[in-house]
């Protein structure tokens, strides 16, 4: 049997750290994007469409308000790209929504295509 996949993986932009933690197990996949420092924020989750149905994503909110839009954002396209179930956290310290969200998306493709450059396996 498979383990789970953990890819971490960062990227400073504007003088500001941006950090992910990527935990992939065989039905569901695990995100953390963060500023500064891993940390839970807000938590969304994102179940993919049924097989051989059309229709979208279905998301919801579990955990916390402040960066609900775009959790809710890479938990819809993850569980898109991936057929998977996906919880997605986001937890900005200083930076607004809006300006990070378009760098945690280029964390979050960066992860998700990095099969090979495992950080580590775990349970």
């Amino acid at each position: 049997m498979e383990r789970s996949t953990v890819v971490k993986d960062e990227i400073i932009d504007q003088n500001v750290r941006f950090l992910v933690v990527y935990l992939e197990t065989k039905n569901s996949c695990l995100v953390l994007l963060s500023e500064s420092e891993d940390k839970l924020g807000t938590l969304a989750i994102a179940v993919p469409e049924p097989q051989g149905m059309l229709g979208p994503v279905s998301s919801s909110i579990l955990l916390g308000d402040r960066n609900a839009i775009s959790a809710r954002m890479f938990a819809e396209f993850l569980a898109s790209k991936k057929k998977k179930i996906a919880l997605i956290s986001v937890y900005l310290k200083t930076i607004d929504e809006m300006q990070a969200r378009s760098v945690l998306m280029r964390l979050l493709e960066k992860v998700v295509g990095s099969g090979p450059q495992k950080e580590g396996v775990t349970a």
